[in-house]
């Protein structure tokens, strides 16, 4: 008895500061489309906004612990592609036509769908693929209105490259990364994320638990933040 409130005690203080981590305030997200003036140095900035990441921890009866699922998701929203094609553009030398070109094409995916990057680690590396019948966890695209939509498309990215790495600096060997897509209408014509929702998110749900990740929506009557350095959208 006196050997497991020990290790209790030793693996509380971990515990403690991964739910104080997850329950940390994060910023509120616009879903409005529009012209950016990003620069690329601002990427840093936008990706952490539009980041969450979140860890689902047991304690065992031996007083160790159990990380069930850590992960982290990058909503690929068209604030966020537009500060990723400034950063890309940089850093690959892209002519003015050439930048142009890729910010059109990737601004035009987000009319058809809601896309996440995601990068995962759980106890079983099998379990964890999202691609396969047989994983531990199935991922849902939600709303605080009560929505629920399952993906359209779940795409493993076998081998993280440059790219990744670099983008999205959470990518490593021991996660599983994916790009996840929702439609953005229901097969009645409904928007899978409901124009007066509080917040979205993605939810994780196996047999071992579930966990949440949110992004708290700005309201559709205010004024974007100063930092999302929006201007207005072109005729």
């Amino acid at each position: 008895m006196i050997h497991a409130m020990s290790m209790l005690r030793r693996y509380a203080a971990p515990l403690a500061l991964a739910l104080a981590i997850a329950g940390c305030a994060e910023p509120k997200v616009s879903l409005q489309p529009g012209s950016r003036e990003y620069v690329a140095n601002d990427y840093g900035e936008v990706l952490k906004r539009w980041t969450r990441a979140r860890r689902l921890v047991t304690l065992t009866e031996l007083g160790g612990l159990d990380d069930y699922l850590t992960v982290s998701a990058t909503y690929e929203s068209w604030d966020f592609r537009w500060a990723y094609v400034t950063r890309y553009a940089e850093d690959y030398r892209l002519t003015v036509e050439q930048r142009r070109s890729l910010r059109e094409r990737t601004l035009a995916e987000t009319r058809d769908v809601h896309q996440f990057y995601v990068a995962l680690y759980g106890t079983n590396r099998r379990w964890t693929d999202l691609t396969k019948p047989n994983s531990a966890w199935i991922v849902r695209l939600i709303d605080d209105l009560g929505d629920e939509v399952a993906p359209s498309t779940i795409e493993l990215i076998a081998k993280p490259g440059a790219i990744e790495r670099t983008y999205f600096p959470y990518t490593t060997v021991w996660r599983q990364a994916f790009r996840i897509r929702f439609p953005r209408m229901t097969p009645d014509n409904r928007p899978t994320i409901a124009p007066d929702a509080k917040w979205f998110g993605l939810r994780f749900a196996g047999a071992e638990g579930s966990e949440e990740l949110r992004w708290d929506l700005e309201s559709t009557s205010g004024t974007p933040t100063k930092s999302a350095n929006v201007a207005p959208a072109p005729p």
